[in-house]
């Protein structure tokens, strides 16, 4: 009985944390969402995070798309084809799999890791060192001034980003296709034409602006919280990148189901 009460207890303990989280979280975005104080600071803010945080992911983007659309060429080619089915299935199946889900949440994820505990680690150590507490003594809205340039920045950039994903998982499909002999380039092309659906770019699109949002305030939000030392800024980094995995893919379900 003693054991049930203090699991009741623990659950009410978590849940209200939560709501805490939450509400604190809304608060921030209050203040991060409104009017720039000076509009011309904020554009420069603004090109400048788009180059921190988004031409700087161009490389490891490609480069992982390169060989996932690869890999899914495979798979696809030894699981999915058979004397049964046509050979451009292998194509079609590729080409949905980059489109659907690949390119725009997987991605989105891996960007979580890379660019969301970036976001959190600048963001935290300037909490530390009292860089935040000196722009509010100063009278700026510090949030608005540091958060919402990375937000406007990611959500910008990060279109772009799924575009060259697709373009580069495309490519590893070709490559592998012509390297390996598994299939020739032609039946490919007919499975990646066949059927195509041009809402399912802007499904990604869509999904990836939604994905940009969450990873730039979650990672932002955790990092002006920070409170204490160097250590607190590394814990900070993790539970913003877990926090953003965990939404990206509640996200992605809610998404999908509204937008296919």
């Amino acid at each position: 009985m003693h054991s049930t009460f203090g699991l009741q207890r623990r659950e009410q303990t978590m849940l209200l944390g939560s709501i805490r989280t939450f509400g604190s979280y809304l608060m921030l975005m209050n203040r991060v969402l409104a009017r720039p104080q000076r509009w011309r600071v904020f554009y420069r803010s603004t090109i400048r995070e788009i180059f921190n945080l988004g031409v700087s992911s161009i490389p490891i983007v490609l480069l992982i798309s390169f060989f996932i659309g690869a890999v899914i060429c495979i798979q696809m080619k030894v699981n999915v084809e058979s004397p049964w089915m046509p050979k451009f299935v292998v194509g079609y199946a590729t080409r949905e799999v980059l489109l659907l889900e690949f390119s725009s949440s997987i991605m989105c994820l891996i960007l979580a890791g890379k660019v969301g505990s970036n976001i959190t680690s600048e963001i935290g150590t300037m909490r530390v060192t009292q860089q935040i507490d000196a722009l509010e003594i100063m009278g700026v809205n510090s949030a608005n001034f540091l958060i919402l340039p990375k937000i406007s920045a990611l959500m910008f950039i990060i279109p772009f980003l799924v575009i060259f994903s697709i373009a580069a998982g495309t490519a590893g499909a070709y490559a592998i296709g012509e390297f390996t002999g598994i299939m020739t380039a032609e039946d490919l092309t007919i499975g990646l034409q066949y059927e195509f659906n041009p809402w399912y770019i802007w499904n990604s699109m869509i999904k990836a602006i939604v994905f940009a949002f969450i990873i730039a305030s979650v990672s932002s939000f955790y990092g002006y919280r920070v409170s204490g030392g160097s250590g607190d800024v590394g814990k900070a980094g993790t539970n913003a990148v877990v926090s953003s995995s965990v939404l990206i893919l509640f996200s992605d379900i809610i998404l999908t189901h509204i937008l296919i």
